[in-house]
Protein backbone atom coordinates (compact mmCIF):
# COMPACT_ATOMS: atom_id res chain seq x y z
CA UNK A 1 0.00 0.00 0.00
CA UNK A 2 1.25 3.47 -1.12
CA UNK A 3 1.22 6.34 2.04
CA UNK A 4 2.18 9.61 1.82
CA UNK A 5 2.09 11.82 4.55
CA UNK A 6 2.85 15.51 4.35
CA UNK A 7 4.43 17.49 7.29
CA UNK A 8 5.98 20.86 8.18
CA UNK A 9 2.82 23.46 7.04
CA UNK A 10 1.80 26.48 9.18
CA UNK A 11 1.82 30.45 9.55
CA UNK A 12 4.80 31.80 7.64
CA UNK A 13 6.08 35.53 6.83
CA UNK A 14 6.19 36.79 3.76
CA UNK A 15 10.17 36.64 2.64
CA UNK A 16 10.92 33.50 5.29
CA UNK A 17 11.20 30.10 4.13
CA UNK A 18 9.34 26.68 4.48
CA UNK A 19 10.31 23.19 4.63
CA UNK A 20 7.99 20.48 4.05
CA UNK A 21 8.30 16.85 4.16
CA UNK A 22 6.62 14.26 2.75
CA UNK A 23 7.34 10.39 3.81
CA UNK A 24 7.01 7.72 1.30
CA UNK A 25 6.08 4.81 1.56
CA UNK A 26 4.68 1.38 -0.82
CA UNK A 27 6.44 3.01 -3.95
CA UNK A 28 8.35 1.54 -6.19
CA UNK A 29 11.90 1.71 -5.19
CA UNK A 30 14.17 3.46 -7.30
CA UNK A 31 11.38 4.02 -9.95
CA UNK A 32 9.08 6.37 -8.85
CA UNK A 33 8.28 10.06 -9.61
CA UNK A 34 7.75 12.58 -6.43
CA UNK A 35 5.97 15.96 -6.88
CA UNK A 36 4.39 18.76 -4.54
CA UNK A 37 1.24 20.31 -5.64
CA UNK A 38 -0.83 22.82 -4.35
CA UNK A 39 -4.02 24.18 -4.25
CA UNK A 40 -5.25 27.96 -2.82
CA UNK A 41 -9.10 28.52 -2.51
CA UNK A 42 -10.89 29.15 -5.56
CA UNK A 43 -7.60 27.94 -7.82
CA UNK A 44 -6.76 25.17 -9.83
CA UNK A 45 -4.35 22.88 -8.26
CA UNK A 46 -0.87 23.75 -9.13
CA UNK A 47 2.68 21.64 -9.81
CA UNK A 48 5.25 22.85 -7.72
CA UNK A 49 8.06 20.44 -8.06
CA UNK A 50 8.69 17.45 -9.16
CA UNK A 51 11.99 14.81 -8.84
CA UNK A 52 12.79 11.65 -10.86
CA UNK A 53 13.42 8.83 -8.74
CA UNK A 54 13.79 6.48 -11.73
CA UNK A 55 16.86 4.46 -12.37
CA UNK A 56 16.12 3.86 -15.26
CA UNK A 57 16.84 7.08 -16.98
CA UNK A 58 16.73 10.76 -14.98
CA UNK A 59 17.50 9.67 -11.27
CA UNK A 60 17.24 12.87 -9.33
CA UNK A 61 16.25 15.18 -12.00
CA UNK A 62 14.09 17.86 -10.39
CA UNK A 63 11.40 19.98 -12.30
CA UNK A 64 9.81 23.45 -11.04
CA UNK A 65 6.97 25.35 -12.39
CA UNK A 66 7.74 29.11 -13.16
CA UNK A 67 6.42 30.54 -10.69
CA UNK A 68 8.69 29.01 -7.93
CA UNK A 69 11.43 28.77 -9.88
CA UNK A 70 14.66 29.97 -8.00
CA UNK A 71 12.89 29.62 -4.84
CA UNK A 72 12.41 26.10 -4.26
CA UNK A 73 14.34 22.89 -4.25
CA UNK A 74 12.78 18.98 -4.25
CA UNK A 75 15.54 17.28 -2.17
CA UNK A 76 14.80 13.16 -1.47
CA UNK A 77 16.95 11.61 1.23
CA UNK A 78 16.36 7.58 0.27
CA UNK A 79 17.71 6.30 3.70
CA UNK A 80 14.67 8.54 5.21
CA UNK A 81 12.21 8.04 3.04
CA UNK A 82 11.28 10.84 2.49
CA UNK A 83 11.07 13.76 -0.25
CA UNK A 84 11.23 17.60 1.02
CA UNK A 85 10.32 21.28 -0.29
CA UNK A 86 12.21 23.79 0.05
CA UNK A 87 10.59 27.21 -0.33
CA UNK A 88 12.52 31.14 0.28
CA UNK A 89 11.52 34.25 0.27
CA UNK A 90 7.85 33.37 0.47
CA UNK A 91 5.02 35.32 -0.60
CA UNK A 92 1.30 35.59 0.11
CA UNK A 93 0.66 33.90 -3.20
CA UNK A 94 2.65 30.87 -2.14
CA UNK A 95 -0.62 30.23 0.90
CA UNK A 96 -2.54 26.69 -0.36
CA UNK A 97 -2.54 23.17 0.56
CA UNK A 98 0.61 21.51 -0.37
CA UNK A 99 0.39 17.95 -1.58
CA UNK A 100 3.02 15.21 -1.92
CA UNK A 101 1.92 12.98 -5.07
CA UNK A 102 4.05 9.52 -6.71
CA UNK A 103 3.88 7.88 -9.99
CA UNK A 104 5.37 4.12 -10.35
CA UNK A 105 7.41 3.52 -13.15
CA UNK A 106 7.16 6.99 -15.13
CA UNK A 107 8.33 7.59 -18.34
CA UNK A 108 10.08 10.22 -20.21
CA UNK A 109 6.85 11.39 -21.20
CA UNK A 110 5.18 11.47 -18.23
CA UNK A 111 8.26 13.40 -16.31
CA UNK A 112 8.05 15.86 -18.98
CA UNK A 113 4.35 16.31 -18.62
CA UNK A 114 4.74 16.29 -14.54
CA UNK A 115 2.94 18.99 -14.08
CA UNK A 116 -0.18 17.80 -15.08
CA UNK A 117 -1.41 15.72 -12.35
CA UNK A 118 -1.64 12.67 -13.52
CA UNK A 119 -0.07 11.32 -9.99
CA UNK A 120 -1.30 7.56 -8.60
CA UNK A 121 -1.18 8.65 -5.25
CA UNK A 122 -1.59 11.52 -3.19
CA UNK A 123 -0.99 12.41 0.83
CA UNK A 124 -3.76 14.28 2.67
CA UNK A 125 -2.53 17.70 2.37
CA UNK A 126 -0.31 20.25 4.74
CA UNK A 127 -1.60 23.76 4.79
CA UNK A 128 0.60 26.35 4.33
CA UNK A 129 -0.46 30.32 5.14
CA UNK A 130 1.85 33.56 4.44
CA UNK A 131 1.38 36.19 6.28
CA UNK A 132 1.92 39.68 4.81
Amino acid sequence: EVQLVESGGGLLQAGGSLRLSCVVSGVTRDDVAIAWFRQAPGKEREGVACISLARRFNYGRTYYADSVKGRATITSDNAKNTVYLQMNNLKPEDAAVYYCAAFNSPTLLFLRLWASGAFDYWGQGTQVAVSS
